[in-house]
């Protein structure tokens, strides 16, 4: 990832507190050949991310045709993951998206915007706006700017 990635993703995630924590877990991407089945990469990936989630946790799938979530009904959803107490995974796909195995086992779906965005800025836009529905939560002057 770009340097302005990678600055961008730290700075939100270390002002969220322990209990709100982000752990990036980056899975490689599917094989691409010319001329082969993007699917079949996408299954490869989605295996991957399946193995990497964590037990017992509750699965939120990014996707285009998913819920659009305001701000405030992001702080809402945030407070109720924070309340169960359990981990909370959010699945970004790759360029081709996430697999059906992974659409099946996410309980929601999120939808950053109708409009595609690279996925190096998916990362820092979640990031950010994990942080901004936080500030909500705890009254913070953040959600102003």
């Amino acid at each position: 990832m770009p340097a302005w990635v990678q600055a961008g993703y730290q700075e939100y995630a270390r002002r969220l507190p322990p209990e709100c924590a982000l752990q990036l877990t980056e899975i490689p991407l599917g094989q691409r050949r010319k001329g082969g089945d993007p699917r079949r990469a996408v299954q490869e990936e989605g295996a991957r991310m399946l193995k990497a989630l964590p037990k017992g946790g509750r699965i939120i799938a990014l996707e285009v045709g998913g819920c659009a979530w305001s701000t405030e009904a992001l702080a809402r959803a945030l407070e109720g993951w924070l309340g169960e107490g359990s981990p909370v995974a959010l699945l970004v796909g790759g360029p081709d998206g996430l697999s059906e195995e992974c659409l099946a086992r996410a309980g929601q779906r999120w939808s950053l915007s109708p409009l595609t965005l690279p996925h190096p800025l998916v990362r820092v836009v979640v990031a950010e706006q994990l942080y901004r529905a936080w500030s909500i939560l705890r009254h913070l002057p953040y959600h102003r700017t």
